[in-house]
């Protein structure tokens, strides 16, 4: 793990937690980057690993995700993640994610999570048997289709500004992953007429796309390489890397998948290729929105919507920034969000 400690001050870590329950056999990581703005908020992913350097680095990109998400936002959060590694030998049991809750517990209140890949609003019930700090659970409903509706949103943002109207109709969008997220945003497209390319590693789900909405499905594999107006990646991060950032085959690159550039480079050489990237933590903070005015309370769910349907706004004055700074729309949106955390430390240092 060396190197780590590097990164945390290099990135402005608080605090990285590896934690394990020998009786259930619970491995995980609970990483908060900031607490500036608040509480870290993040969800909790359980995710099949290659090895545990993987799972450390995955829940650090992800918990910088979350500051820059919340700043992004205006949202009184900080930025967080937890992951749970899903191991041949781990049996998803309640035991387990009590485990899980307790370690939560210990933050203090500094780590509230939420659901993520891997742990539905079932899992959330069995946390919270040990813990106040998780937002979400069956009470609640999932933010899976907050999140959708604000990629949708901001996808019209983007047709914008590359192609003159925020019009979907006809569109070819390529949905990469049909989870929660990735269904409810195809639900928004089709409704619109948009034309939908999907793959995802279960069959069934691209069956029921083809079913649904008429949707032709490839290959996970392949559906970089479609000839489309819109790749939407909506699964796990790096979707764009050095394999597929050659195949792409689009002229937006808009979806819900957090980390979709493997590394930053790679927003340069979408925009050398005419690309335009929509950030991810910009594009998809809907649900971060909708989990956030849960835990305040207050509103209803036509005022939440109201709130997220703003990123479509966001996008739009985020492109013309960069724009007229001539610079790259992920350059902007670091230094919009680090902007707003910044002014938050400012405010909160004595003197």
């Amino acid at each position: 793990m060396s190197g780590y400690l590097s990164k945390m001050a290099e990135q402005k870590f608080e605090e990285v937690v590896l934690v394990h329950d020998a009786k259930t056999g619970l491995k995980a990581a609970i990483a908060i980057h900031s607490t500036v703005r608040g509480p870290a908020l993040g969800g909790t992913r359980m995710w099949a690993y290659p090895d545990e350097r993987s799972a450390v680095e995955d829940v650090m990109n992800l918990a910088r995700g979350m500051s820059y998400k919340s700043a992004a936002a205006e949202l009184p959060l900080g930025g967080g993640k937890g992951v749970i590694l899903d191991e041949p030998a781990t049996e998803k049991s309640e035991p387990l994610f009590r485990a899980y809750g307790r370690f939560v517990e210990r933050m203090n209140g500094r780590f509230i999570t939420a659901a993520d890949m891997g742990v539905g609003e079932d899992v959330l019930d069995c946390i919270r048997m040990e813990t106040d700090h998780v937002i979400g659970g069956s009470a609640l409903g999932s933010p899976s289709p907050f999140t959708a509706y604000g990629v949708w949103k901001g996808m019209k943002a983007c047709a914008e500004e590359v192609f003159g109207s925020p019009e979907l109709k006809d569109f070819r969008v390529a949905v990469q992953g049909i989870g929660t997220v990735g269904r409810a945003l195809c639900e928004h497209l089709a409704g619109e007429g948009a034309k939908l390319i999907v793959a995802d590693l279960d069959k069934s789900k691209t069956d029921m796309a083809v079913e649904l909405w008429d949707a032709k499905a490839v290959s996970c594999e392949d559906i970089c390489k479609q000839e489309c107006d819109i790749f939407s990646p909506c699964g796990g991060g790096g979707a764009v890397n050095e394999e597929t950032v050659a195949q792409l085959n689009c002229k937006v690159v808009a979806g819900a998948a957090n980390n979709v550039l493997k590394e930053d480079k790679y927003g340069s050489v979408l925009h050398e290729r005419g690309i335009l990237y929509a950030p991810d933590y910009i594009i998809n903070a809907g649900g971060l929105i909708f989990v956030e005015h849960s835990r305040q309370g207050g509103k209803g769910v036509d005022e939440i919507k109201a709130d997220i349907a703003r990123i479509e706004g966001r996008l739009k004055d985020l492109f013309r920034r960069a724009s007229e700074q001539k610079m790259l729309p992920a350059e902007v949106a670091d230094r919009i969000a680090e902007e707003n955390m910044k002014e938050k430390l400012d405010h909160s240092l004595p003197g």
